[in-house]
């Protein structure tokens, strides 16, 4: 590819969950010939459209932040643009000292801008203990800090138990005393590196988007699921002319040559020979976008620091327990759900009312609610362990003791996601710069997806697109996500 990002070479994406779909998209509209691999029988990865008791849902990641353009924007080019829809109430609600109460305001990821913000979730001791952070004296960060274990010295562990775990929990399914505060939460990350007060850092941010004035819904949503999101970007893929090969698992990964897209070098052959299922596939780049075991299986003949470093990288394991019932069996509380701190030490740690949250479900079939319910955080394993029976009944159970639902479901559906999410420890920042770093000096060669830069859908679109620009020569993209991750919003109860 030359530097402008335009030529006619043969590119491989290996991986086609959101993040390989969106560099295949970009790849084709820069005039590259592209072939997409995939192991598995589907694309879309952690993005999975499905329907219960009829109605149309999704069984992964239900929505996406629209605040970034890239999910968004992607949807309107492959169709969807009249289908997307912002949530039908954004009202959620957090289960906590034995009762249902609203989502605090006034917060970010949980940190409040002042102790009133907190009032009613947190118990007088614990709003009097965020009182004491301006008289605290600065507590340094340094090059990252653990976003529980520094707002706690600040504000006391009520606030990060109560309020930042659930909300961090609902990104990562992690740990909120391991989560890294530079690459989870940048924003607040770079405020209290220049105020002495947490509080101060908070109404800083605060401030700025009140001037910023977005306008629009923070989060969007697809009517049918945005798990139909990928399902679009591969058929305009196929519309395209790319390649898309499911069931084709990537055996061997292996430079044979130095030439690269659009070099324009007669004769010089490819630069790289990918061997999946019984294909054997030349390439002038190739884009690695697989989980990072699976990546580091791919890298470790060519690029073997970069696939240590991908080897170490955890993964959560969580599933989703999608439950229909009767209309007229229920009446759930106002609102789109609510989250569950782990202190708690209910099961569940989140629960979507997905009818009330989202208006084309409720459409698809007004005598049905959905709902769903979500158990497992790193380090959790007796709960997935369990059998799908009883993950239901134990979501039933959580279920009636938050909102009183007795009734019984039409339908149940569980959906495991083993090692569905990576987790952001301190330092991963300078992990990924590490992986790209070493990837670098192999040209031809990008990596992108749900460990690098943030873990929503717009955050592995952009890691794609920076991807598609460093096969160019363009690294200001790469620079900058390393640099400054995309803040992976709290979408709501149940993500």
């Amino acid at each position: 590819m030359s530097a402008t990002g335009t030529g006619t070479g043969h590119v491989v994406v290996i991986g086609a969950g959101i993040a390989g779909l969106a560099a295949a998209h970009r790849l084709l509209a820069r005039g590259q010939r592209v072939t997409v691999v995939e192991a598995s029988g589907r694309v879309g990865g952690k993005l999975l459209p499905g329907e219960i008791a009829g109605v149309r849902v999704d069984l992964g990641a239900e929505s996406m932040l629209a605040r970034r353009p890239e999910a968004v924007t992607l949807a309107r080019e492959t169709g969807l643009a009249d289908r997307l829809q912002p949530p039908a109430t954004a009202g959620a609600s957090i289960w906590t000292r034995g009762t249902l109460r609203p989502m605090p305001k006034g917060h970010v990821m949980g940190v409040p801008g002042a102790a009133s913000a907190l009032a009613g979730v947190l118990s007088d001791e614990g709003l009097a203990r965020i009182e004491r952070d301006a008289d605290l004296p600065r507590t340094e960060v340094g090059d990252d800090v653990a976003v529980g274990e520094y707002v706690a010295a600040r504000l006391g562990r009520e606030v990060v138990d109560r309020l930042v775990e659930p909300l961090l929990g609902g990104v990562y399914a992690g740990d909120a005393y391991r989560i890294s505060m530079r690459s989870a939460v940048p924003q607040l990350f770079q405020a209290v590196r220049t105020h002495d007060s947490l509080t101060e850092a908070v109404r800083e941010i605060q401030a700025r988007a009140a001037a910023a004035q977005q306008a629009g819904p923070v989060f969007m949503g697809i009517e049918g699921g945005v798990g139909t999101l990928p399902l679009a970007v591969a058929r305009s893929v196929r519309d395209r002319g790319g390649e898309i090969l499911t069931g084709t698992p990537v055996r061997e990964l292996r430079r044979v040559g130095t030439a690269s897209v659009g070099s324009g070098a007669a004769g010089a052959g490819p630069a790289w020979r990918v061997v999946a299922g019984d294909r054997v596939l030349d390439a002038d780049a190739v884009v690695v976008a697989v989980p990072a075991r699976a990546a580091a299986d791919l890298l470790r003949a060519e690029a073997p620091a970069a696939a240590a470093e991908l080897g170490a990288v955890e993964y959560a394991s969580m599933a989703l327990i999608t439950l229909a019932y009767r209309r007229a069996d229920l009446t759930l509380p106002e609102g789109s759900g609510f989250l569950v701190p782990p202190v708690d030490g209910r099961t569940i740690k989140a629960s979507t009312f997905a009818s009330q949250k989202w208006g084309w479900i409720a459409a698809d079939d007004p005598e049905v609610v959905v709902l769903r319910t979500s158990v497992g955080r790193h380090g959790e394993t007796e709960v997935l362990q369990r059998d799908d029976a009883d993950l239901v009944e134990v979501s039933r159970h959580d279920l009636r003791e938050a909102t009183g639902l007795t009734a019984v479901p039409l339908r149940s559906r569980v959906t495991r996601w083993t090692d569905g999410l990576p987790q952001y420890p301190v330092g991963h920042h300078a992990r990924v710069g590490r992986v790209r770093e070493h990837v670098a000096k192999l040209p031809g060669l990008a990596v992108c997806g749900a460990q690098y830069d943030g873990v929503g859908i717009p955050a592995c679109i952009a890691s794609a697109y920076a991807a598609v620009d460093q096969l160019g020569g363009d690294f200001a993209g790469v620079a900058e996500l390393t640099a400054n991750p995309v803040q992976s919003l709290h979408g709501g109860a149940g993500e």
